[in-house]
């Protein structure tokens, strides 16, 4: 792990999950929240305790509880047949913009893929932000606006893609620690 100064913040910056993750640290380091959202406030069937997120992988949703039996639901994309990730898992670490080096199984489909995509890059499939999991390799991450389409569908190597809207709004509610359950 490395250390680096910008902009008056100090940045840690660390390889894990294929990704390079730049974390801000310090007062006013923050996301601000930009463009339409597809998310909507819903009531669930199912009580959950608040504060917690339900991947529905059949509806290609994330759920964020709220309490009392209502949820705000965003759209998702979620893995690739054989590489959806189900189970129970919790936040490790929130990161904006973070730099993406693609894992093993992606650089096979995709030899030509530079080492590193920069963080805030256009070409960036980690978007605008990105929720790392305990579970190894797998984020709930933005995407590029070419990628944008695939929210909806079966399209990843594993992780959970949203909007970049979407994904910078789930960062503001998480903590590191906010469990997460992914169910068929």
């Amino acid at each position: 792990m490395s250390k680096l100064r910008a902009g008056g913040f100090l940045f840690h910056q660390a390889f894990r999950f294929g990704v390079i993750f730049l974390a801000g640290v310090g007062a006013g380091f923050a996301v601000a929240p930009t463009g339409a959202a597809a998310r909507e406030t819903v009531t669930l069937a199912q009580s959950y305790p608040p504060g917690m997120i339900i991947i529905k992988q059949s509806e290609r949703r994330l759920y964020f509880t709220t309490g009392g039996g209502t949820a705000i639901r965003y759209p998702i994309a979620i893995g690739k047949t054989g590489m959806a990730w189900q189970g129970e898992a919790y936040i490790r670490g929130k990161f904006v913009e973070p730099a993406w080096s693609a894992p093993a199984v992606v650089r096979q489909d995709h030899p030509n893929f530079p080492a590193v995509i920069p963080g805030g890059s256009p070409r960036n499939p980690m978007g605008a932000a990105a929720l790392t999991l305990s579970v190894s390799e797998v984020a709930i991450h933005g995407t590029t606006q070419s990628m944008r389409r695939s929210v909806g569908t079966a399209a990843s190597y594993g992780c959970i893609r949203m909007y970049n809207e979407d994904v910078v709004d789930l960062y503001h509610r998480v903590q590191v620690g906010t469990r997460v359950l992914a169910v068929p």
